[in-house]
């Protein structure tokens, strides 16, 4: 026989199929674990495995929510804005009525003395005056600090320069009319003893500011000035820690990002890279070659 006339009788070997990637593994019958033992299938031509769901997060934006700019949100119109802050400056104003009640309940009156050219002071040096400006000072100062924290809560969509600038104007219009509420809490019958009570009669004078008020410029123009600019210094000072120590760039409110509560869109968690292919097992069979 030559090599170009097989032989009848020697059996052919069968014919090898074209290989169709590795065998799927199949999926056990319910009620029954998978064997940890059995060999892993090689990864095939197919490529690298596809990350699973979980490995995968779903971005909320239609953009990628990482190495890229921050999302934005859209900022409230600004006419709504400057009418509730207008609307929160006189709101605080009015609560300079309260103010100053309390301040004329807690500063004390100044004796004094009737006499033919009018109220003298009853001490040398009397202390009363002076009390009365410490007193309006801190009262001032403290309403000037809850002013700001108020309105950096409840003007959450006029966080920035609207809300500073109605914790200011506000605190300051609360000072003023605190002042003069205060000062006229028994003013009348202060005036009705001046005139007519006898030389050498003694009572109280109401509390009065000595450190601070208005001045008139130029006769029209009113410039405050002293203790009675505590309030809004108070109420500037503590918006703007509130606005440096807040947890959104922004000043407002926004939507949380991937990754938990102060995750910030910088520092947002990349998703997990799929593993690469296990090597196959020893023993288990390969492609087989041309």
């Amino acid at each position: 026989m030559s090599a170009d006339t097989p032989d009848p009788d020697r059996p052919r070997p069968a014919a090898v199929p074209p290989f169709a990637g590795p065998p799927a593994q199949a999926t056990p019958p319910p009620g029954h674990a998978p064997d940890p033992t059995a060999p892993i299938a090689p990864a095939g031509p197919a490529g690298p495995v596809a990350p699973s769901a979980s490995e995968t997060p779903d971005p909320p934006y239609p953009t990628a929510w990482y190495g890229g700019p921050p999302p934005t949100w859209p900022a409230a119109p600004r006419r709504p804005r400057i009418v509730r802050a207008v609307a929160a400056a006189l709101g605080l104003v009015v609560l300079g009525v309260p103010l100053g009640l309390l301040w004329a309940a807690v500063a004390p009156d100044t004796p004094v003395v009737k006499t033919a050219a009018g109220a003298i002071y009853g001490e040398p040096q009397p202390e009363q005056p002076i009390a009365a400006d410490g007193w309006f000072s801190l009262l001032g100062l403290g309403f000037g600090l809850l002013a700001a924290a108020l309105l950096w809560f409840v003007l959450r969509r006029a966080r920035g320069p609207v809300g500073l600038v109605a914790a200011v104007l506000g605190g300051l219009g609360a000072a003023l009319v605190a002042w003069q509420v205060g000062r006229r809490v028994g003013l009348a019958d202060y005036e009705r003893l001046l005139a007519t009570a006898p030389e050498g009669r003694a009572f109280g004078k109401p509390a009065d500011l000595r450190a601070g008020g208005v001045e008139w410029v130029l006769g029209v123009l009113p410039v405050p000035y002293g203790n009675v600019l505590l309030p809004a210094f108070g109420a500037a000072v503590a918006y703007t820690l509130l606005a440096g120590w807040s947890r959104w760039p922004s000043l407002h409110p926004e939507p949380e990002l991937p990754g938990g509560p102060g995750v910030s869109w910088g520092s947002a968690v990349r998703p997990t890279p799929p593993a690469e292919p296990e090597p196959p097992a020893p023993g288990a069979a390969g492609p087989p070659r041309g």
